[in-house]
């Protein structure tokens, strides 16, 4: 983000992501990877994505970055809901529906309303496609963000497993 006078961080700038931010998309990615697995542990939240991981992302999706001057520092990936690959019964019927997938903010950068600008930009994004809701998962565990997610507007629906781990089921509804 951009410092404002007085020192103040500023709202930094967001905008969709191009497939020549793959390589900075990959690195922010694996950074908080890391950082995530120095704090938790290794886990699913550990996992770091190729270039090409990140390029078919942005092929299959709608991947939102904010930046600081050129730097990104946070992104979030929007797909399209598909009720064949989710279990949609938790969720409120819906015509449409986003996923939200891969929220990530730089360590450096945490706390400054990165993720809160992301995911305001997530909504913006459902009412204009149009969207009736979003939806998402978060791990339940430290390492989730669930209480984030609440903070931001979202309820939780409902809770699974994936790979012996509890997921928690949040939607916003536009």
């Amino acid at each position: 983000m951009n410092r404002v006078p007085g020192g103040e961080w500023g709202v930094p700038s967001i905008s969709v992501a191009t497939a020549s931010d793959a390589g900075a998309l990959a690195s922010l990615r694996t950074a908080v990877a890391r950082d995530m697995a120095r704090q938790f542990g290794e886990g699913e939240w550990s996992a770091s994505p190729s270039d090409a991981d990140v390029l078919q992302q942005l092929s299959a999706s709608r991947v939102l970055v904010a930046r600081s001057d050129t730097d990104i520092i946070g992104t979030v990936r929007l797909a399209r809901a598909r009720p064949w690959a989710i279990d949609a019964s938790m969720f409120t019927p819906v015509a449409t529906a986003l996923y939200v997938l891969g929220l990530a903010v730089s360590p450096d950068a945490r706390g400054r309303g990165v993720g809160r600008s992301l995911m305001d930009a997530a909504k913006e994004a459902a009412r204009s496609e149009p969207a009736g809701a979003l939806w998402l998962d978060a791990y339940e565990h430290a390492a989730g963000a669930g209480p984030f997610y609440l903070k931001c507007g979202f309820r939780q629906v409902g809770r699974t497993s994936y790979r012996e781990m509890p997921l928690l089921f949040y939607e916003w509804l536009s």
